[in-house]
């Protein structure tokens, strides 16, 4: 069984400090960076220039999630700015598969995420042309918030898709995960697992972090008995 992935959100990180933020998640496997337009959602965070700092102080892969209107007109800036995977929302794009194809095309992984009340079925027919799927927990836009457990039947959903059709997919999820809700989300299928407060208001972030992915972990291993 592979190893659950921790993906740390660097908006709960001490931005006057990026540099040493960043060092304190080195036992993350990737490194979440929040993109927000204050138009999408209601606030405001980093843009490309950000995250081409980031992607010059790690060599953690970069999970990027365009929280933004029309993020067909932006991608390209991100992918130049670094991003591995570039997360986009359904609700925010006329053509998610052309975008997913764009991305594809230009040697990154393409995802695509929905708010909790989107309903998945109106995108099952197009898993195969994506290479993730990012499930929020929380409203998109805010930190903080509680995890919303009604939200795991998306991914059980994905979890009988991505099986039945022999699919190469991996399944995220974002908001309210700490070390009690990540054993749920293992349980119910989840491969990827973004983290925000959990990580960057502990004492250490870095042992956090192999907490998280151990009591993922284990979570995963006994849904599967």
């Amino acid at each position: 069984m592979p190893q659950p992935i921790i993906a740390p959100s660097i908006l709960n990180s001490d931005f006057s400090r990026l540099g040493e933020e960043i060092g304190r998640i080195k036992t993350a496997d990737w490194v979440h960076v929040d993109i927000m337009d204050g138009h999408f959602v209601p606030n405001l965070s980093f843009g490309p220039d950000i995250t081409a700092t980031v992607d010059r102080l790690t060599d953690q892969p970069l999970d990027v999630h365009l929280m933004i209107e029309e993020p067909e007109k932006w991608v390209d800036r991100y992918i130049d700015a670094g991003a591995d995977t570039v997360i986009f929302h359904v609700e925010a794009t006329e053509d998610p598969v052309a975008l997913a194809r764009h991305l594809r095309e230009k040697g990154v992984r393409a995802a695509f995420s929905l708010r909790p009340g989107t309903p998945l079925e109106d995108y099952l027919d197009v898993l195969d042309e994506f290479d993730q799927v990012l499930v929020m927990s929380v409203e998109p836009g805010f930190g903080g918030q509680s995890f919303m457990p009604d939200q795991l039947d998306k991914v059980r959903t994905l979890r009988r898709e991505i099986a039945e059709r022999g699919l190469e997919l991996t399944v995220e999820i974002d908001g309210g995960i700490n070390a009690e809700t990540i054993r749920e989300a293992a349980a119910a299928g989840v491969d990827a697992f973004v983290a925000g407060s959990a990580v960057y208001k502990s004492d250490d972030p870095a042992a956090a972090v192999e907490e998280l992915r151990a009591a993922a972990a284990e979570a995963a291993e006994a849904a599967q008995r």
